[in-house]
């Protein structure tokens, strides 16, 4: 079964959201291998600050129902999909990696480039999968992080323990 690696992050009741969408994935996918959680600014607009994550699960389920499955869960936690590509949200989940595949998919690119481009996505993804390597660069989540250079963006890591209580 392929290891998935997922982007969450909400800046709108955030840890309401994630447990949320947490619960819902477990209920989904099963057991999921859980990164720290970290807040940082709003990239790319002015809004309140997000918190951030990143789940692990092996599954059988292809990644275009994976993604029907992301948007599922983001529509019935209130998502609102508009024209900005940057804005406040309750959730936002993206589908990083599928295995070590490279290919498109649903639009998007597998693995997403956010990896690579955003401190809140390469961190945690750096925690909890530091020796795996990224399909296309070969180089480990570990060597990336510690090879990026950031933005000055405020990024602290904080209590997940909002993930094990009632949503």
């Amino acid at each position: 079964m392929p290891q998935i690696w997922l982007s969450l992050g909400s800046n709108q009741q955030r840890k309401r959201h994630l447990c949320l969408a947490m619960r819902r994935l477990r209920d989904y996918l099963g057991e999921a291998q859980v990164s720290p959680v970290y807040e940082s600014d709003a990239e790319g607009f002015s809004g309140p600050d997000f918190y951030n994550l990143i789940a692990g699960f092996e599954t059988e389920q292809s990644a275009e129902e994976l993604i029907a499955l992301l948007s599922r869960i983001e529509d019935n936690l209130g998502r609102i999909r508009g024209e900005q590509k940057f804005s406040s949200r309750n959730i936002d989940i993206d589908l990083l990696t599928y295995g070590d595949q490279i290919f498109p998919v649903c639009g998007k690119k597998l693995p997403r480039e956010d990896i690579l481009d955003y401190a809140f996505v390469l961190k945690p993804l750096a925690d909890i999968a530091p020796q795996q390597l990224h399909p296309l660069t070969e180089k480990t989540y570990l060597q990336h992080w510690q090879e990026f250079s950031p933005k000055p963006q405020h990024m602290k890591q904080v209590s997940s323990d909002f993930l094990d209580n009632d949503c």
